[in-house]
């Protein structure tokens, strides 16, 4: 069975992201995906201080959630993350987090993997937050899943967020998605489909 991880970055554990997230988890259990949840808190993450350290031993200096996830990385087929969006960009506190992951995972285990992102906002400032989000897949050689608008969702309050119907609509779209996709990797993989072998990495400098 493919398992989805969920990152709830906003310090709100029950708040719109929170909301947004839920809708699109009730779609993929009644596919017969398995999905788990982690919520990062509300204590300070230590951003990534480019020490090296991950790239020789695999795991970041600071151990934390983030060496929790990584040694697990191999359970999931899929990960979605969710953040509020704050004055235009996602929360520190996931950013952080994402900075350090993709940095101490090796790549080859991110390639393949499905993701995508969940924004919550008030007003506004949520297609930013949302493009800024899936960078970090699109730079790893994950497949970014679409819905029929950016996941977003608007309210100031979980009870807000859960009257945004469109808001709402979208999430179970990417929920519809997101299982259908991980159902026609598995397909292709019994048919023999095998997933493409990417060169090394040329890392070429500007500056020489």
């Amino acid at each position: 069975m493919s398992k989805v991880l969920f990152i709830n970055g906003s310090p709100n554990e029950h708040g719109c992201t929170a909301v947004a997230m839920e809708e699109t988890i009730r779609v993929l259990k009644e596919n017969g995906i398995e999905t788990e949840t982690l919520w990062l808190g509300k204590k300070p993450m230590a951003d990534c201080v480019a020490c090296g350290t991950c790239q020789t031993t695999g795991k970041c200096v600071f151990d934390d959630e983030v060496n929790a996830v990584a040694g697990r990385i191999d359970e999931f087929d899929g990960i979605v993350v969710g953040s509020p969006v704050y004055y235009g960009g996602p929360n520190g506190r996931l950013t952080s987090f994402l900075d350090r992951l993709c940095f101490s995972v090796p790549g080859e285990k991110l390639n393949g993997k499905l993701a995508a992102s969940i924004v919550s906002c008030r007003r506004g400032g949520a297609s930013a937050a949302f493009e800024r989000l899936n960078q970090y897949f699109l730079m790893t050689n994950m497949h970014v899943v679409a819905s029929q608008y950016w996941n977003q969702i608007h309210g100031h309050t979980a009870e807000e967020a859960r009257q945004d119907e469109e808001g709402l609509q979208t999430m179970r779209t990417l929920g519809r998605n997101m299982a259908w996709l991980l159902k026609a990797i598995e397909k292709g993989g019994e048919a023999g489909a095998e997933r493409p072998v990417h060169e090394p990495m040329i890392p070429t400098n500007f500056i020489r």
